[in-house]
């Protein structure tokens, strides 16, 4: 029960003090999580960010329930999403209880605190992509795939500027990999 509150509270605390959804969040739960309490290894989250990101729903809130998950089943996993959706929603809450959507137009205020943080969201954007990179030893050649997939995508030719086509495609090309892959181990072994 311990490892769930602890798991709870690490995850308010993500929650509580990242903005730009879950892209942005990744950065500071890879800190918390990796380098802080030690739970998993670069490897282990790299794996468990892959799964987030394949699962419908949002990226922050899906990697904190696998995260749980991994670490302490059902009871782990409920623990780490309500630890990233209570501060957003509570926060939301209070905006909606005491602005109106007039109020924050018109607010110079609100307006200025908006556009100060456009360029920290981008950098905690653009933080997570390059240590995955790094953790996934990403080389210049499989840089290539990802740009002509968001070529292909931004194209707007029917059926191949279909995203779907290319998660397919990567899903497929992946089990034939990892089959080889077993497949080759098989092998050696048998020698």
């Amino acid at each position: 029960m311990k490892l769930c509150v602890q798991l709870f509270v690490t995850f308010f605390k993500v929650g509580l003090f990242t903005f730009g959804g879950g892209w942005a969040m990744i950065a500071v739960m890879q800190r918390e999580i990796v380098e802080r309490h030690k739970w998993l290894d670069d490897e282990q989250f790299l794996d468990l960010l892959t799964v987030a990101q394949s699962m419908p729903g949002i990226l922050a809130v899906n990697i904190a329930t696998v995260i749980g998950d991994k670490l302490r089943g059902l009871k782990g996993g409920v623990s780490a999403a309500l630890g990233t959706i209570i501060p957003s929603f509570c926060i939301i809450l209070a905006i909606a209880i005491f602005l109106t959507p007039e109020m924050i137009k018109n607010n110079d205020v609100v307006n200025r605190i908006f556009k100060g943080l456009r360029p920290a969201v981008v950098a905690l954007i653009v933080v997570p992509v390059i240590t995955t990179a790094r953790s996934a030893k990403i080389n210049y050649k499989t840089v290539i795939i990802p740009i002509i997939v968001a070529i292909m995508v931004y194209s707007g030719i029917p059926y191949i500027s279909n995203p779907i086509l290319y998660i397919v495609i990567g899903a497929l090309v992946g089990i034939l990999v990892y089959a080889n892959r077993l497949n080759n181990k098989r092998k050696e072994g048998e020698k």
